[in-house]
């Protein structure tokens, strides 16, 4: 017995062992990757060398650059990589005529266009931030690397566009020609997860009662990431546009099927006496988010219409009270978002149009974008006057790695890693480009020499970027290599030239390290700070009625929420209360902005619009009271119109009593907010 401890005990280290290797030893789609992008790189290169181009290295670069694993990833980055290269060369040779012959200007001109980038690119998303902030350090590329040679600007910037013309063409074709994994494919089944995640929250919240904003949260931080690919799928088939709006449209029912299972728990307490609409509702909310097979679009097309009938029977029976009608219009809520989840899912696996098409916006602080582009514009300001006064030979090959780093580092989701991985991946680079021109190649020519030896450098830096905690440090590895190599025809074998440069692009990374860190840092309660002031603005925007569709609007809470639920800190009381505050605001938010997408469409009613003019009044004020009086109110007009007025009526009275209902839970906290009155 004991000797069977022993050696299970002996074998546990060991299997720990073995479980790390394989966790960290490349799978086959892995290495096929590496062999794709090797390929990409030596076309790329080989095609800028036969057409004689300036900045051959540049299309090698453009294909380090454009590295992903998915081709619809890799196309997407593709088409802003150009709009932003062509953008940044015309300004560069804009600011280039303007202050050619004054180095100063042209140096604050470059700075403040830098800045500008940066913070455009704070609001924009995924691949189209990364076209932004390109059109910034392209600006570098093309102008301030010739600032000793003005008259040479437009041949660099029509080179430069050549050269990403040619790294474009040249992964696109390898993409193809070797059937690189589509982003629609791997996005498949994560979607199906997520909504099999998402049917499982909702079934618990109409059997168990809610489970919480904590899990909420954590249901949210997994829908959430799926939106980056969603986007990226539209270039990849002919259906492409189809398949990447079923995604949008599912992730979105996600979201709202979260919320409407928790906002259907809640009702279903406050109902008195549980009569059989409500049970019969209740049934078909949880039958649409039953598990087994998945529903088919016509039993979920049939429990909407009875529960259409429900509300509007509900709506026309005097004792029918406000609670009952409230759980009624949450069931068919769930079952809404249910329909089109169900039917956003199967748009992705198939491709036909979706029942909608909808946009999943991004939440974005204006203090942390102002911030970004304030630390980057100090950063290459404060660099480039080192730089001059210290009269360093290739001061110029500096200031455009400090703006290319800076400017990358405030498109990502975390610049600090990011940072930390730069200052990894810089020496590693010079160490590779090193190792493949004075040791592997050592003087020799010829193009066959040069692929092979920078195939170990171009495998590692793909298998390394594969892995989250080490991406950075593989693609920094990846891109300055051949930054540092400059591949050539003929060869420069320089090492005076090499070291310097090699020496400058560390001290660019060590000038990111001290920039994201010292220059205008944010903490996690700041970023908590700034997330509720936008909260709280567009909050007030809602109540007033300014708050937009609904439905994006509860796409761009709930990505909030993500963000929000990263930056919480603080013991686990505390964190439980900002969460549960934060979900508050939402909550009132997106009610707000239904009542009055709904109200907006009752006041062409003709009997309606003095009441409706007042409950939009009532909402405005943030008076509970006031909600309360008019929800009764329009259900006692509802016996008067037919049966799509006393619809929208039933879900207009709904989002009031919410918000009523919301406000007082949480009257205090909105108060310190300045969006209710005392």
């Amino acid at each position: 017995m004991r000797g069977a401890a022993q050696r299970a005990g002996g074998a546990a280290p060991v299997e720990r062992l073995l479980g790390t290797l394989e966790s960290w030893v490349p799978k086959p789609a892995a290495w096929a990757f590496a062999v794709r992008i090797w390929l990409a790189m030596m076309l790329a290169l080989y095609a800028a060398f036969w057409l004689q181009l300036d900045s051959a290295s540049s299309a090698a670069v453009c294909v380090a650059i454009l590295a992903q694993p998915k081709r619809g990833q890799a196309l997407s980055k593709a088409g802003y990589r150009f709009l932003g290269t062509v953008v940044g060369g015309i300004v560069g040779i804009g600011l280039m005529g303007l202050f050619g012959q004054d180095r100063v200007l042209l140096l604050l001109g470059f700075a403040c266009w830098l800045g500008l980038c940066v913070f455009v690119a704070q609001f924009l998303q995924d691949t189209r931030a990364y076209g932004a902030m390109l059109a910034g350090y392209t600006v570098a590329i093309v102008a301030i690397a010739h600032i000793d040679a003005p008259q040479t600007v437009f041949d660099a910037a029509i080179g430069r566009v050549a050269a990403i013309a040619v790294g474009i063409v040249a992964i696109t074709f390898i993409n193809d020609a070797l059937a690189s994994p589509s982003t629609w494919q791997a996005l498949l089944p994560r979607l199906a997860d997520a909504h099999a995640a998402a049917r499982a929250f909702a079934r618990e919240s109409l059997t168990r009662g809610d489970p919480g904003p904590e899990r909420t949260a954590a249901l949210i931080r997994k829908v959430a990431p799926m939106r980056a690919d969603a986007s990226a799928i539209a270039g990849e088939l002919d259906d492409g546009l189809h398949r990447a709006a079923g995604a949008r449209s599912a992730i979105a029912a996600l979201y709202v099927l979260a919320a409407a299972s928790r906002a259907l728990a809640a009702a279903l307490t406050r109902v008195d006496e549980t009569g059989p609409r409500v049970r019969e509702a209740h049934a078909l909310a949880l039958r649409s988010v039953s598990e087994g097979e998945e529903p088919r679009a016509e039993a979920l097309a049939r429990d909407g219409g009875r529960l259409r009938d429900l509300v509007d029977e509900a709506m026309r029976d005097p004792g029918a009270s406000l609670n009952e009608i409230m759980a009624l219009q949450r069931a068919l809520d769930v079952v809404e978002a249910a329909t089109f989840a169900e039917d956003g899912a199967r748009a992705l696996a198939d491709g036909h149009a979706p029942l909608r098409d909808i946009a999943l916006p991004t939440h974005r602080d204006f203090q942390v974008a102002l911030r970004a582009a304030l630390r980057v514009m100090i950063a290459f300001g404060l660099t480039a006057g080192l730089f001059i006064l210290l009269g360093l030979p290739q001061a110029t090959f500096a200031l455009v790695q400090v703006a290319a780093t800076c400017a990358l580092s405030s498109v990502t989701p975390d610049p600090r890693k990011f940072a930390l991985g730069v200052l990894i991946g810089m020496p590693l680079a010079a160490l590779c480009a090193g190792f493949v021109l004075f040791v592997m190649l050592n003087g020799n020519q010829g193009f066959p020499l040069l692929a092979i030896a920078m195939a170990p450098v171009v495998f590692f830096g793909c298998l390394v970027s594969l892995h989250p905690p080490s991406f950075t440090i593989g693609f920094i590895t990846l891109v300055f290599t051949p930054v540092l190599m400059a591949p050539d025809n003929p060869q420069s074998y320089d090492p005076q030239t090499f070291l310097m440069n090699a020496l400058l692009v560390v001290a660019a990374a060590v000038i990111l390290f001290l920039t994201i860190r010292l220059v205008l840092p944010i903490s996690a309660s700041q970023h908590r700070a700034f997330a509720l002031e936008e909260a709280r603005r567009d909050l007030a925007e809602a109540l007033t009625g300014a708050g937009g569709d609904a439905t994006t609007r509860t796409s761009l809470n709930a990505d909030r929420l993500f963000q929000f639920s990263a930056w919480n800190s603080g013991s686990g009381a505390v964190r439980r209360a900002s969460l549960h505050h934060a979900f508050a605001v939402a909550q009132l938010e997106a009610a707000a902005a239904r009542a009055h997408a709904q109200l907006r469409t009752l006041s062409e009613i003709g009997g309606l619009v003095p009441l409706v003019a007042e409950t939009r009044k009532a909402l405005a004020s943030g008076r509970p009271a006031d909600l309360d009086r008019t929800a009764h109110a329009l259900i006692g007009e509802a016996k008067r119109h037919d049966r799509a007025i006393r619809l929208q009526l039933a879900r207009a009275v709904t989002d009031l009593a919410t918000a009523s209902r919301v406000m007082r839970g949480h009257g205090r906290f909105f108060r310190r907010l300045f969006v209710l009155n005392s």
